[in-house]
């Protein structure tokens, strides 16, 4: 995949950890792991139902700030800034979606610069939440209130 202005952040993780402190919700789940390459740590919760993880599982995850496959814009359908990935489902054109499993949208809601070199964007997917910490390099992308999207699919 080449690179383009919307991809945020793009790894491959191994997962450590499933539900490590026990279920707390009958359909979610909060998944600890961390990337291959880039030497990242996530914390995320996910649906269950929908994304049914092992420990043993890889998967690729991608964060955008839009669907788009060709450029950082979202369609016009969209209209004044307001995301909706239904337009992409209900249309013809291809999108980033295609190519994973399981898409959440949601916001940046806190960037954390407190732990010296290492740097944490938290976000939220309606309830469900993610921290993705790191080396700054990796997440200079992220400002809060900043809309973005979440791609997974296993490996």
């Amino acid at each position: 995949m080449e690179k383009r202005d919307n991809i945020l952040f793009s790894d491959t993780f191994d997962i450590k950890d499933i539900d490590k402190d026990g279920k707390k919700f009958d359909r979610v789940s909060r998944v600890d792991a961390r990337s291959q390459t880039h030497d990242m740590s996530l914390i995320l919760d996910i649906n269950s139902e929908l994304c049914k993880l092992d420990h043993s599982d890889k998967f690729k995850l991608t964060l955008a700030s839009s669907l788009s496959l060709t450029d950082s814009k979202e369609p016009a359908a969209f209209g004044q800034g307001e995301a909706n990935w239904r337009a992409y489902v209900n249309g013809e054109e291809r999108s980033l979606a295609d190519d994973y499993e399981y898409v959440m949208f949601g916001r940046v809601y806190r960037y954390d610069t407190s732990t010296g070199a290492k740097v944490s964007a938290f976000i939220s997917f309606g309830g469900l939440l993610a921290c993705l910490e790191g080396d700054i390099r990796h997440l200079q992308s992220f400002v809060v209130g900043d809309s973005v999207y979440l791609l997974m699919k296993t490996i």
